[in-house]
């Protein structure tokens, strides 16, 4: 929606200085992937046409839309944005919190990060997804973590770790697990 016209002049569009000063602050605040850093200059870009003239906004937003793309590769080259550490340290915290290999690359890859470096931070140990799918079970309260005198639900518990991405496999060795085994499984997850 159009802001009123007040009267007042618009405001310059932004140069090279404010969007790499508002690339700055974001990533203060925030881990991101170049991707994700180009689309947040964007809306910037985008807020400051809505509230120009549209001839003027027209005019300028492709100059705009290069000179955020040059911000954001001169701070990748610069190493402050990294979309390999971001796709490892995004994977080791969702793999921890009870992700399957399949949410995590799909995270990832709605993040803006190739399919190449997917691939390299998905964990890979062996018993990784075994000890996700039972860090999933753990928070859901099912399998070996079902509360005592709880009767057991296969298909619906089986449904959650479905849901959740992982396969038929590894869904049923979480769910017949022991609880001392789940238990280290799950600490030695999130021990890293």
């Amino acid at each position: 929606m159009r802001k009123p016209d007040t009267g007042s002049p618009a405001s310059p569009p932004p140069d090279e200085a404010a969007l790499h000063e508002a690339a700055l602050a974001h990533l203060a605040r925030y881990a991101t992937t170049r991707t994700g850093l180009t689309r947040v200059l964007d809306r910037r870009v985008d807020r400051w046409a809505r509230t120009a003239a549209p001839d003027v906004a027209e005019a300028a937003r492709p100059a705009l839309r290069e000179t955020v793309r040059a911000v954001v590769a001169r701070l990748a080259a610069a190493g402050v944005v990294d979309d390999a550490a971001f796709a490892e340290a995004r994977a080791r915290s969702l793999a921890r919190s009870g992700r399957s290999r399949r949410a995590i690359a799909a995270h990832l890859a709605a993040r803006g990060v190739g399919s190449d470096m997917t691939e390299a931070a998905l964990p890979d140990a062996p018993d990784a997804e075994l000890a996700a799918a039972l860090a999933c079970a753990r928070r859901r309260r099912i399998g070996p973590f079902r509360p005592e005198g709880t009767v057991a639900d296969p298909k619906r518990e089986f449904g959650v770790l479905a849901r959740a991405g992982f396969s038929h496999d590894i869904a049923a060795r979480a769910l017949a697990s022991d609880p001392e085994t789940a238990e280290a499984l799950v600490a030695a997850l999130r021990r890293g």
